[in-house]
């Protein structure tokens, strides 16, 4: 079903390979069958990247009301300053501001009802926060945004999802020695909800099985390798069970991922960061998405970072914002039929 409304697409850190891949995707936008996005950035940084790539895109400025007509024939973009000069692959913490702006303003243009999503370019956390950030990342800064807006709280969810795995962490930007303390039943539980709910509301799984794993070795061996499985996730599984959902676990995370093992569940619940992380990416490097769950908006990202180290090279892969275009646009499609 093609959209009524633009999706909003961020700039991201303009330093990193943001706006090079945001190009790259526009040109292939037929191959794709892109839904239309509007570009929330400085233009210039962008005319300025496609000097330095050589690719050919011509660029207009524009309103969420204009963008789908534009987007045919030209990038539309709604201009916000980068803040300073941008050189490719050297980050600045001036240009803070107008990354950060670009979020807000998204959030914005989705809560007005003005795009149909949000799509997000990889930042640099370590910039944003000598800018004061205050916010561990992108998810966490979009829930206290939706928070603003409705004077409602949202626990947001990081789901991982690619061609052949989506996975959830519980616990996310922290250090893994925090990860013990930080884990509680209801965390796992209200998690576990979350995607549950929103596989089948937005992604249109009608039952969805959810795979939790260990935290562990072994998921704990009764006890043997650490109490956390038999004390935390387990209390949280029994409590999800009697609710009527399909989960089960805790699973050793070591045998979770394998062919036979991915074909018996919808999504894995990870205990931390790289548990969920590792196994998306090696199985989907460029394939893989970063979708927001329960937030009252759509957002997508590519699952990668900034990339400074070849940005403007010319050689940064559009594969996954590509996927995390067509994924909002895919979900967009679904909530507005």
């Amino acid at each position: 079903m093609p959209l009524d409304r633009p999706l909003a697409l961020t700039q991201g850190d303009p330093a990193g390979i943001g706006p090079e891949i945001t190009l790259a995707a526009w040109a292939e936008r037929r191959k794709h069958d892109l839904p239309p996005f509007l570009f929330l950035g400085d233009p210039a940084v962008l005319s300025a990247r496609a000097a330095m790539i050589g690719i050919d895109v011509p660029i207009r400025e524009a309103d969420p009301q204009r963008a789908i007509s534009i987007f045919a024939d030209a990038l539309p973009v709604l201009p916000i300053p980068a803040g300073a000069e941008v050189a490719a692959g050297e980050p600045h913490v001036a240009t803070a501001k107008g990354t950060i702006r670009a979020i807000e303003t998204a959030v914005s243009l989705c809560f007005e009802g003005k795009v149909a999503g949000a799509v997000t370019n990889p930042i640099a956390k370590s910039i944003l926060y000598q800018a004061g950030f205050g916010f561990p990342g992108h998810t966490e800064f979009l829930a206290d945004l939706s928070e603003r807006a409705t004077g409602r709280k949202f626990l947001p969810v990081m789901m991982l999802a690619g061609p052949k795995l989506r996975a959830v962490p519980v616990t996310i930007h922290i250090p893994i020695k925090d990860v013990p303390a930080a884990l509680t039943p209801d965390l796992i539980a209200e998690t576990c909800r979350i995607v549950h709910h929103d596989l089948k509301t937005r992604f249109g799984i009608e039952k969805p099985r959810l795979a939790v794993a260990g935290l562990n070795p072994h998921a704990g061996e009764d006890g043997a390798i650490g109490k956390e499985d038999q004390t935390i996730i387990h209390p949280a599984v029994f409590k999800l069970r009697a609710e009527g959902v399909h989960v089960f676990g805790p699973l050793p995370a070591d045998t979770m991922f394998h062919d036979e093992a991915r074909a018996r569940y919808d999504v894995a619940i990870c205990m931390y960061h790289d548990q969920a992380l590792i196994p998306v990416k090696a199985l989907g490097f460029d394939t893989s998405v970063n979708v927001t769950l329960g937030l009252p908006f759509i957002r997508t990202s590519p699952d990668h970072g900034t990339a400074f180290g070849i940005a403007g090279q010319g050689i940064a892969r559009e594969t996954s914002l590509v996927e995390a275009v067509r994924l909002a646009g895919d979900l967009a499609s679904k909530a507005f039929a």
